[in-house]
């Protein structure tokens, strides 16, 4: 597996090193260790005049950042070595989310920290991330810390489209997780939740809907075939010899997924993500990213490009 890892030298960055290289299987893995340098911008160059010494800035910086960028890999790759992971430097120079989404072609899976160093203490996801979890090639692991006294706890957020088989798939075959508490959670978007009503309007009897009613029929179509996408990610789970609990519940998906992982108290949430756009299967794809954003575990995000 080839795993590509960003890192800026950031406390963030650091945390993601460690928390991947300890999630992750070590078989058959090839780690890249990537700092991107931003490129020179100089205020004369922006209003199209150019500084005689202009060579010479171009000099110095170059030659400042590759020491910059050389001690961060070698910290990177020091931290690494301590967790039994063996890495490749490289660094280059430009846009740093738009050079990771460009490097993340042919990598099995891309690996960010939260934030940069420049945001230590927000919320949610930084710039640079945001943007690599929306584009990256492949799966992205947004690696935030997690308690190593228990066994992991895994939350995998499954619809019954591909993208969430890939992401099962995936999981299974790279991550630590033999020993993983793993809660399989499918959430049906009810028709309730998206006319802004409450259940109670659909099961008062008597009431306004009849049984008979289209919006009815859904709901109770969509029951029936939750309790089939969870035995199939079950199913899914057993070939490869693993166990796991699983739930349904009703709501908005992002937010009952994370209402889950925080309560539960989860160390990784999976989650597929696809370009379908029918009902039953696009659930993940619409919400992956919001689930990155405000998530405080560590988030794999598996992409099925159609």
């Amino acid at each position: 597996m080839k795993i590509l890892i960003a890192t800026d030298g950031s406390d963030q960055a650091t945390t993601a090193l460690k928390n991947a290289s300890r999630m992750l299987k070590r078989e058959d893995l090839q780690v890249d260790l990537l700092c991107v340098a931003p490129q020179l911008s100089l205020p004369h160059e922006k209003r199209g005049k150019k500084p005689a010494n202009l060579d010479k800035l171009k000099k110095d910086y170059l030659e400042k950042i590759g020491r910059e960028t050389d001690k961060i890999l070698k910290q990177g790759i020091k931290v690494l070595e301590a967790e039994g992971v063996t890495a490749h430097a490289r660094s280059l120079i430009g846009s740093p989310a738009s050079v990771i989404i460009s490097e993340s072609v042919g990598y099995n899976m891309t690996v960010v920290g939260a934030h940069d160093k420049y945001q230590r203490t927000k919320p949610g996801l930084g710039p640079v991330a945001s943007r690599v979890v929306a584009q990256a090639d492949g799966a992205v692991l947004v690696a935030r810390d997690f308690g190593y006294e228990r066994a992991m706890r895994v939350l995998v957020g499954v619809d019954g489209s591909l993208a969430s088989e890939h992401a099962i798939q995936l999981m299974a075959q790279y991550f630590k997780v033999d020993s993983a508490e793993i809660m399989l959670m499918h959430v049906v978007e009810t028709p309730w939740m998206q006319i802004g009503l409450e259940r109670e309007w659909f099961d008062y009897p008597g009431g306004l809907f009849r049984r008979s009613d289209p919006g009815v029929q859904a709901d109770q179509e969509l029951r029936l075939e939750s309790e089939d996408v969870i035995e199939m990610a079950r199913r899914q789970l057993e070939r490869f010899g693993l166990g796991s609990d699983s739930m349904i519940t009703e709501g908005d998906p992002s937010l009952e997924l994370l209402s889950e992982a925080e309560k539960g108290e989860y160390d990784l949430i999976v989650l597929g993500a696809s370009g379908g756009t029918d009902l039953k299967h696009n659930m993940l794809g619409s919400v992956s990213t919001r689930i990155a954003q405000n998530a405080s575990c560590s988030v794999l995000i598996v992409k099925l490009n159609e």
